[in-house]
């Protein structure tokens, strides 16, 4: 990282400054390190503003010994993520749409805060598909949500053996923004698989 984008955290404040040892030197330690780590996911590799990335800094710091705070502040995982979908005027049909969502948690057994901003966006989804005019409800997502819930699984595994929640919460920030395109596109292969094995073509003749 150049130090000049350094000196601008630093300016940000976004980056707390490290200990005096000349007029113009300071000594920095692996919590300055740790941090820059963090700050760069959030702001390189999320895609946040400096202005949105120090405030989920804030939220972290706020719960830096509650590892599941942390990662839900920095996976977006609640409101103070900075860029959640949720907001507070919500009408009739959005409050119907919810409804359904909860039904699909409940059904799943699944623990999540209230104002989780994925909430809104399978509501809206939901509405969406109505509006096409397509029968799709919450009980039609429980194999997705089956599936996600494995995915989930894999992801928290992978990082269960750091000792550090802020290493963690920048491992799990990376790896959740970098694989969820590979993620689609291991979907899009894998349904033209499917379509090739149901109709008997093989690799070589498909489109």
């Amino acid at each position: 990282m150049p130090i000049t984008t350094i000196k601008y955290y630093l300016r940000e404040g976004l980056l707390p400054a490290g200990r005096p040892t000349a007029p113009n030197q300071a000594a920095y330690d692996e919590s300055h390190v740790r941090r820059l780590r963090l700050i760069r996911a959030l702001v390189g590799v999320r895609g946040l503003s400096v202005g949105a990335a120090k405030d989920v800094l804030s939220g972290v710091y706020a719960h830096e010994g509650d590892v599941h705070q942390v990662l839900g502040i920095v996976l977006g995982a609640t409101t103070q993520a900075a860029d959640g979908d949720g907001d507070g005027n919500q009408d009739q049909e959005q409050c119907k749409r919810l409804a359904e969502v909860d039904a699909l948690l409940d059904s799943l057994g699944w623990e999540v805060s209230d104002d989780a901003p994925g909430k809104a966006v399978i509501a809206r989804t939901l509405d969406t598909l109505s509006g096409l005019g397509m029968a799709y409800d919450w009980h039609q997502l429980v194999p997705y949500a089956e599936l996600a819930g494995q995915i989930a699984t894999v992801d928290l595994d992978k990082i269960e053996d750091l000792a550090d929640p802020l290493e963690m919460a920048e491992r799990a920030l990376v790896l959740t923004v970098l694989l969820e395109p590979v993620l689609m596109a291991l979907r899009r292969l894998a349904q033209e698989h499917q379509s090739a094995a149901r109709r008997g073509v093989s690799p070589a003749s498909a489109p």
